[in-house]
């Protein structure tokens, strides 16, 4: 039996429709007893996105960027977050678009990105997949400061730091955001042995 013999959706209301979607749906599951259970749930539709953390083998650094979310600081998070670069998809293949979203955030025009796997981050209510990736990065590869696009209400500040600080911002709460720490925690194993 699969999950699709399991759900029956019964009915889907939008709740919202502005830089996302939330949709509230009701259906039913058949649960392992085997008696059907009518539940409701609420989802953030979210386009799926991918994220990359460029890392310098020789000088055992890597490229994060920190900028302002709004949801971090709603829940009482009184800085900027310091994050892997990141972005949606907008219907390109995921190695595609990570390459652009690298080169505006943190200027550097990465050759080869390698994709490590992909992710849920909040499977109970958001719908968005991620794709991880790594790439190794030389300072001639760096074509712009970076920084993101202005019109997208971007204003990122770009941080190379040395892998051992990096893993240390983590370890003190200065690293918050999942897709660095799980990017990070990957090279630490794979990369800077």
């Amino acid at each position: 039996m699969t999950i699709s013999d399991r759900v029956r959706i019964k009915d889907v209301r939008v709740l919202s429709d502005g830089w996302t979607t939330l949709k509230n749906t009701t259906f039913e599951y058949r649960r392992a007893s085997g008696e059907w259970q009518m539940q409701h749930r609420e989802t953030y539709e979210r386009d799926n996105a991918a994220a990359v953390l460029p890392y310098n083998r020789a000088g055992r650094t890597v490229i994060l960027v920190r900028q302002f979310r709004l949801p971090a600081f709603i829940r009482g998070y009184d800085d900027l977050l310091i994050e892997a670069a990141a972005g949606v998809l907008d219907n390109a293949e995921p190695e595609e678009r990570i390459r652009a979203e690298a080169e505006e955030e943190t200027g550097y025009r990465l050759h080869h990105v390698h994709k490590v796997f992909e992710a849920f981050m909040s499977p109970g209510a958001i719908t968005e997949k991620l794709h991880f990736f790594v790439a190794e990065y030389e300072p001639s590869m760096r074509v712009s400061d970076g920084g993101g696009l202005e019109h997208e209400g971007e204003d990122i500040e770009v941080l190379e730091l040395s892998i051992d600080e990096a893993l240390a911002m983590i370890a003190d709460g200065r690293i918050i955001d999942a897709k660095a720490i799980m990017l990070l925690q990957y090279v630490a194993l794979h990369v800077f042995r």
